[in-house]
């Protein structure tokens, strides 16, 4: 398989009900650089201009920009444009992995046992988060894919298929705030949920797991044209196995992520990298109207049909 490359327009828009005194917001919406992740351009457009903006790389490696806006303003725009690159994947056998009871004791706390920086970064996605429950029903709910002795790889992906399996997309049934444990009861949700799910289950197991914010690929309708701001972000997580490192596993997909997601970056849960969020002065009510369009390069006039 060759390399791919997309372009992708991310547009955030605030109108709020009430002049905005003053806010502070960061902006989490610039890909990561990875071994198979290019990022061949990003800009960030801003209306209004903040008064002042810093680039920082937050604690978990993901670029981020805080940005101080100190005049009165009823609405905020904020667009960012990328071009990326992503290579495939080397092959990867799930069965070669070692047993999960044996990476889950890798990284379990035992008085002088000393780590490697690769085992102390994973640790830190061992425990319970805003999102992220640690809990014995989470456990036993996974233990069907997790059976004693099983490879650790193959169980995170029998996992995934079977909350695909189980639980319906239904972008009605919860928003943010709804609790994992309220989505493992209804058995539905959205991409978020259950990212969180299966994060409670593998962390719930003792296995290192990471929230990943990015975006996936959409297909339109056979016949149909691509609709522009028609996407939305994406999530999915990655597991710690030790001797393989990370891997990334789709729950509302089913799909191991090759050459179809782009990575935002990664933390606990949502709450470490949500693309925007601040604080206002001001504003009364107000929700984002998010629009989102991921395309091939070779389809650049769907986003610039000027320069067709």
């Amino acid at each position: 398989m060759d390399a791919v490359r997309y372009l992708i327009r991310h547009d955030t828009r605030y109108r709020y009900d009430q002049p905005v005194g003053e806010s502070r917001q960061i902006v989490r919406l610039t890909p990561r650089a990875l071994p198979r992740q290019r990022c061949l351009s990003h800009a960030l457009e801003i209306r209004p201009q903040p008064r002042r903006s810093e680039n920082f790389i937050d604690g978990f490696g993901n670029h981020a920009c805080s940005l101080h806006f100190e005049h009165e303003h009823d609405e905020l725009f904020v667009r960012a444009e990328s071009l990326i690159e992503l290579s495939p994947p080397p092959p990867r056998e799930l069965a070669a992995s070692p047993a999960w009871e044996e990476a889950s004791e890798q990284l379990a706390y035992r008085a002088g046992r000393t780590f490697d920086s690769e085992l102390l970064e994973a640790c830190g996605f061992l425990f319970e988060s805003r999102h992220v429950r640690v809990k014995r029903e989470f456990a036993d709910y996974a233990y069907a894919d997790f059976l004693p002795g099983a490879p650790l790889l193959l169980g995170a992906e029998r996992l995934m298929r079977r909350i695909h399996d189980e639980f319906t997309y239904d972008t009605t049934a919860t928003d943010i705030s709804t609790p994992v444990t309220e989505v493992f009861d209804k058995r539905r949700g959205v991409c978020q949920d259950f990212a969180h799910l299966m994060l409670s289950c593998l962390r719930s197991l003792g296995l290192a797991a990471r929230y990943v914010s990015g975006y996936i690929l959409t297909h339109p309708p056979q016949g149909k044209t691509r609709l522009i701001g028609a996407d939305a972000t994406h999530a999915w997580i990655s597991v710690f196995c030790p001797g393989m490192g990370w891997v990334d596993f789709d729950p509302t997909n089913a799909q191991i992520p090759s050459l179809e997601h782009v990575t935002l970056g990664w933390g606990r849960d949502f709450s470490d990298v949500s693309p925007l969020r601040g604080v206002i002065l001001g504003g009364g009510g107000h929700e984002p109207e998010i629009a989102v369009t991921m395309v091939p390069e070779a389809e650049r006039a769907v986003l610039y049909p000027a320069e067709a």
